[in-house]
């Protein structure tokens, strides 16, 4: 269904979000519930649809940093977690060692 823009003529839903897409629209809003005067939840919502393009053009980049999102990243944190691991277990057999180290010399 064509939407009209000025007098006669009309635009497609295709070039409706193809100008979205290009210049971006923001919704924003807050929910709020009281009780008695008392604020007991706040909900706010801020929607901006646009093209990848243009959020990368207004800074807008974190989904290139989001885990769940660039499944190649899982992996590297995976990896980074095992390597965290291994770092502790031989920071605690190099403690022990320094110990057994450090009372044996005491006892000569």
């Amino acid at each position: 269904m064509p939407l009209t823009e000025g007098p006669g003529r009309s635009t497609g839903l295709v070039d409706v979000l193809d100008r979205v897409l290009d210049k971006g629209l923001v919704v924003a809003g807050d929910i709020k519930v009281s009780l008695a005067e008392v604020e007991l939840l706040t909900i706010r919502i801020r929607l901006l649809i646009c093209s990848i393009d243009k959020a990368e053009q207004i800074g807008l980049d974190w989904w290139k940093f989001d885990h769940h999102l660039s499944p190649g990243k899982q992996t590297l944190s995976a990896e980074n977690e095992e390597l965290k691991k291994d770092i502790r277990s031989l920071e605690r057999k190099l403690a022990s060692l320094t110990r057994r180290r450090s009372s044996a010399a005491t006892l000569k």
